[in-house]
């Protein structure tokens, strides 16, 4: 699988932060790459361009313990880069950070950081000799079907290639599943859109693009191939075998 000069930046402040001790966590694509290479997954799949993550802490920061604490970090590893906020985290909203080069102050990727926000189970990453702390595999399957299942797919459909590319390596386990489901006090819908509007589903597949020269796949592999994936966790009276 291939990892672009960008990801390497980012995985490389990932590891400054988990060796700084700061309490943050990580999620989302990046976390997602280093999970498939770990279970084998060797072609390639969509890049990134953002890193995102949780801080978790007993009492809320401030901007700036937030900005002193992730600078202080980059900065003991020898990564030359400006952190900047742009976005501070509220109800509802994550903090956005931009990474920046402080040489031609050219933003070279960002990070969105959700706050004190319910704590989801973790393991240990290591990508060529990167070790950061990541959400754990059940975790984002569960994340993502949970998106499957409402009409979020439409908007998310980067979470229906994602299950895609999981479908590969790591099989579907329905009771850790639905226990990780509980346990982040959410409740599958009802899969409506993703089984009964598959031809806006296509629209909004072919709309989203794929980054640098990472093959395609075509909509119905990827729709079928998810469909059979998560076949025991759709509702009963539509669970059944498709022809494509």
């Amino acid at each position: 699988m291939k990892i672009t000069a960008e990801e390497k930046l980012m995985y490389s402040v990932m590891k400054a932060i988990f060796d700084s001790g700061i309490p943050i966590n990580f999620k989302g694509s990046m976390v997602l790459k280093a999970c498939l290479m770990e279970a084998g997954y060797v072609e390639d799949m969509r890049h990134t361009v953002d890193i995102d993550a949780n801080w978790y802490s007993d009492t809320a920061p401030t901007a700036a313990q937030m900005l002193e604490s992730l600078q202080g970090a980059i900065e003991k590893s020898g990564i030359n880069l400006r952190v900047s906020l742009y976005r501070m985290y509220g109800e509802g909203r994550s903090a956005g950070f931009e990474l920046i080069d402080p040489t031609t102050e050219d933003i070279l990727f960002t990070m969105d950081m959700d706050v004190n926000r319910p704590m989801s189970p973790t393991k240990l990453y290591e990508v060529a000799g990167v070790k950061f702390r990541g959400v754990a595999p059940v975790q984002m399957i569960a994340d993502k079907v949970f998106v499957l299942s409402t009409d979020k797919v439409f908007r998310r459909v980067k979470d229906v290639v994602d299950l895609y590319y999981i479908s590969q390596v790591i099989p579907l386990d329905k009771s850790m599943l639905i226990e990780t489901l509980q346990n982040s006090e959410r409740v599958l819908d009802t899969f409506d859109g993703f089984l009964h509007r598959v031809d806006d589903l296509r629209h909004s597949y072919e709309k989203f693009r794929f980054a640098g020269d990472v093959e395609k796949p075509s909509f119905d592999d990827v729709y079928y191939t998810v469909r059979t994936y998560v076949k025991d966790i759709l509702p009963k009276e539509r669970n059944r075998d498709y022809v494509r």
